[in-house]
């Protein structure tokens, strides 16, 4: 039988720790220096310029349910405040807030992409 000094000794959690950091480290600094040479290209698949018109029918899809969701929680928002009834009334508000923000997420989508894709690591 084979037996490793430093799973033997006290100071287990120390020598495993200090194993896993440098294993960790080591890995780090390998992975930042390698560049895969891989940029976007709008030329590289086809049928991109179909899922460009895919994902835009989706995003107004997604605007026109914001809608319809927003109206029905005004609706419910509405009603509720004429029925006194503060649970309703309540949920018509947050309805509100969250189709308003869904739509906000919806429409900025593209910018926010954009964004992050131009966000350098390293």
């Amino acid at each position: 039988m084979i037996t490793v000094p430093a799973y033997r000794s006290p100071e287990k959690g120390q020598m495993m720790s200090t194993f896993f950091a440098s294993v960790r480290d080591h890995l780090v600094i390998k992975m930042a220096n390698q560049d895969p040479g891989v940029t976007p290209n709008s030329n590289g698949l086809p049928g991109l310029s179909a899922l460009k018109q895919m994902a835009g029918a989706l995003v107004t899809f997604g605007l026109v349910v914001c809608v319809a969701a927003f109206v029905i929680s005004a609706a419910v928002w509405a009603l509720g405040s004429f029925a006194n009834n503060a649970h309703h009334a309540g949920r018509g508000k947050t309805g509100c807030l969250i189709a308003a923000g869904a739509a906000i997420l919806i429409s900025s989508a593209n910018t926010i992409i954009r964004w992050f894709s131009g966000v350098t690591v390293g």
